[in-house]
């Protein structure tokens, strides 16, 4: 059986990728660049944190 404590290390760019979306989608320029840049920040976070002891 799997704990939840293994699923510790995608907490952190999970939640970047989704305050970015939300950001994204919120209609205003400056926050829609800073949520593209919060989901790419979380979505290479993810790729380096993957398979990583």
């Amino acid at each position: 059986m799997v704990s939840l404590s293994s699923y510790a290390d995608e907490i952190g760019p999970t939640t970047l990728i989704i305050v970015g979306f939300l950001l994204f989608v919120f209609p205003e320029p400056a926050t829609s660049a800073l949520g593209a840049g919060l989901m790419l920040f979380g979505a290479a976070y993810w790729f380096w944190e993957w398979n990583r002891p």
